[in-house]
């Protein structure tokens, strides 16, 4: 769940990151209960530097709902969350929100790895 890859984000951070909230979402929960839910989450959130919705997938009701409440330079979202993602963009807060976009986006790129022995030999084992 989101609320666990925060807690593990926070765990290889040190600390529980600020202004940043898990929200979940049940399988049969109405997506407008859920939009109203996330537009009050982002007020809360909402500094005035914006804020940045990751998302586990596109498509489904969180990716849905993520949409309905893009905007511009205030409201900004990535889809593909991993926690290599999560600790990327939490790291480095400060800048803008454009910046948050791109850590967040190399932190799933750069988090994706094919590993064979030539890769890992310095690996404990």
């Amino acid at each position: 769940t989101g609320a666990d890859l925060l807690a593990t984000a926070a765990h290889v951070l040190g600390a529980a990151p600020p202004r940043a909230i898990a929200l979940g979402v049940a399988r049969d929960e109405d997506p407008e209960a859920v939009l109203a839910r996330a537009r009050e989450l982002l007020a809360q959130l909402d500094d005035g530097s914006g804020v940045l919705v990751l998302i586990d997938m596109f498509g489904a009701t969180p990716g849905n709902v993520a949409v309905r409440l893009l905007a511009d330079g205030r409201v900004e979202g990535v889809a593909g969350l991993s926690l290599p993602m999560l600790v990327r963009a939490l790291s480095g807060r400060e800048g803008t929100l454009a910046a948050s976009v791109q850590r967040a986006l190399s932190g799933g790129t750069d988090g994706v790895l094919y590993m064979n022995r030539d890769c890992c030999r310095d690996a404990k084992r």
